[in-house]
């Protein structure tokens, strides 16, 4: 591989990249809290909130870093990298949400559910039009793109 061929490589997964590791920062962030209630004196109903919470947002992770990829993989990594910066800020209320009542946490919760099934969705739409380019010949990759372009803000209302 070239340096050429490896700067293209890169500039079609550097916003993928760089929103894996704000969630790898994000991540280490959530550890912190929990080892800090771990560590205080008495094992209070605070530290079963942050390590549910922790646990809870651990289990969604590799879901969401193989669909965000998958997406900007096989359609496009703008709005791929745009809707998981998005469905990291509603993890972050989330967790900060379970650490009042868990209560709190639902409209996160619910929120990172449509972020996932869009880009479930993209990585659907991706394939088929991967598909249809392959054995048909049909090639819709720049209208499927302009459709989740502006689909993908769709994702800031509530």
């Amino acid at each position: 591989m070239t340096v050429m061929d490896s700067s293209k490589a890169v500039e079609n997964i550097y916003l993928l990249v760089i929103v894996t590791l704000i969630s790898v920062l994000q991540n280490a962030f959530f550890a912190h809290k929990v080892e800090r209630e771990c560590k205080s004196q008495s094992h209070t109903s605070a530290f079963e909130r942050v390590s549910c919470a922790n646990r809870n947002c651990m289990d969604a992770y590799p879901t969401f870093l193989a669909l965000m990829w998958c997406a900007g993989l096989c359609l496009n990594q703008a709005p791929a990298a745009f809707a998981g910066i998005i469905y990291l800020l509603v993890r972050q209320k989330y967790f900060i949400g379970y650490l009042g009542q868990t209560s709190q946490s639902t409209p996160g919760y619910l929120f990172g559910k449509r972020i996932m099934s869009f880009l479930f969705l993209m990585c659907i739409v991706g394939i088929f039009n991967y598909l249809m380019g392959r054995y048909y010949g049909s090639d819709y990759k720049e209208y499927v793109e302009t459709i989740t372009n502006a689909a993908s803000a769709l994702l800031l209302i509530p």
